[in-house]
């Protein structure tokens, strides 16, 4: 049998920030690059090598959008998984954060907007299937 080919041979781990203030609103990008370009995602990347979870949610977060954040707990693991020359196997690390600030700083480079956004609006949003669960687990009626 065969194994499938991926862009990278090793797992690539990533660790995502579901940034919650104190009302209840989410903190959401918009992608400007692949993947899920154009859809509305929370902020997060590829943890480096020797670089601890929380230093890495951290430094994401700050080069995306600017803003400091206190890292909370673990709320679930994704893998996603999809063969393909330009596809890797990710496994992703999805932490609750909360604001130290809201002063918000995007860079354009990977994101065209960010925003703050109501838990009873996030069903208006065009959002990867991940990013649905994720937020489905947060908040329970999102997933109903």
């Amino acid at each position: 049998m065969t194994r499938p080919r991926y862009r990278k041979e090793h797992i690539v781990t990533s660790v995502v920030a579901v940034i919650i203030d104190e009302q209840e609103r989410v903190l959401l990008t918009r992608r400007s690059i692949p993947p899920f370009k154009g859809m509305w995602v929370m902020p997060g990347g590829k943890i480096d090598l020797g670089e601890p979870i929380a230093t890495a949610l951290r430094r994401e977060v700050d080069e995306e959008v600017g803003l400091e954040i206190e890292v909370g707990s673990l709320i679930n693991v994704f893998e996603h998984v999809t063969p393909g020359e330009e596809n890797c196997h990710y496994i992703i690390l999805f932490y609750r954060c909360r604001p130290v600030h809201y002063d918000l700083s995007h860079n354009l480079d990977e994101v065209s907007e960010a925003i703050w956004v109501a838990r009873g609006d996030l069903a208006q949003y065009d959002m990867p299937e991940g990013t649905r669960s994720i937020l489905g687990t947060v908040f329970p009626e999102f997933a109903a």
